[in-house]
């Protein structure tokens, strides 16, 4: 039986359509839904502005809208809707400092950070995948977009996520990837002690020992404690 999301992203897609843009699932979303896994975020993209999207989108959360970046609960599911675009240098070690807004899934999927994360699929289930993200979904690999240091350097979270998708779903970390963690561990310090609790509390339910075992390997055990 299909999920009633997917149900509702249809719908929604065909709301899209009427309006003349275009919408894909993306990220966490395709990669569980070709894992055969339960969806839990309905992460979309589009190349409609949020200001576009709140011309013809009731119940709609702009609050991120400065990057192109909305909420919005249709048929009673909720959705994040990002604009397709691509991104400056992130200065805060956090967030963008520029995004320009584009219409392309191949300009926008090199922001992203593992290539697993970066596949889109539109109405008709058709992939979209310029990073071989599919290949390293059926190879449990955990592989960065490009250079590993820079998307590291770019936000420093991606390496307590990267830790998380290789436990979560017991997946390796490809050698290249790998050692940039191990070389920018030591950026996790310039990032907000809250956020970092954030990500680490997402493995509550996974075996201590496991993350202890990953967590001393990347000398970022000094994190752990959060999950006492």
């Amino acid at each position: 039986m299909q999920d009633p999301k997917i149900d509702s992203f249809l719908s929604l897609c065909k709301e899209f359509k009427c309006h003349n843009f275009s919408l894909y699932l993306t990220g966490g979303t395709v990669r569980d839904f070709l894992l055969g896994k339960g969806l839990t975020d309905m992460d979309l993209v589009t190349n409609a502005t949020p200001k576009e999207m709140e011309s013809f989108l009731d119940n709609v959360d702009t609050t991120f809208s400065m990057y192109g970046y909305i909420k919005c609960k249709y048929q009673g599911n909720k959705f994040d809707i990002t604009t397709l675009r691509k991104e400056k240098a992130y200065k805060d070690s956090r967030h963008p400092s520029k995004i320009k807004f584009v219409t392309s899934l191949k300009k926008d999927y090199k922001r992203r950070d593992f290539t697993i994360n970066a596949m889109y699929l539109d109405e008709s289930f058709k992939l979209y995948d310029y990073c071989s993200g599919k290949e390293d979904l059926e190879n449990k690999v955990i592989r960065f977009i490009g250079k590993p240091s820079k998307r590291i350097k770019e936000d420093p979270l991606r390496i307590l996520r990267a830790l998380r998708f290789s436990l979560l779903l017991d997946f390796s970390i490809e050698k290249k990837s790998e050692e940039a963690l191990i070389k920018n561990s030591f950026l996790l310090e310039k990032i907000n002690k809250d956020k970092i609790k954030q990500e680490v509390r997402k493995l509550h339910d996974i075996d201590k020992n496991k993350v202890n075992k990953l967590f001393y390997k990347y000398s970022i055990h000094q994190y752990i404690d959060v999950l006492e």
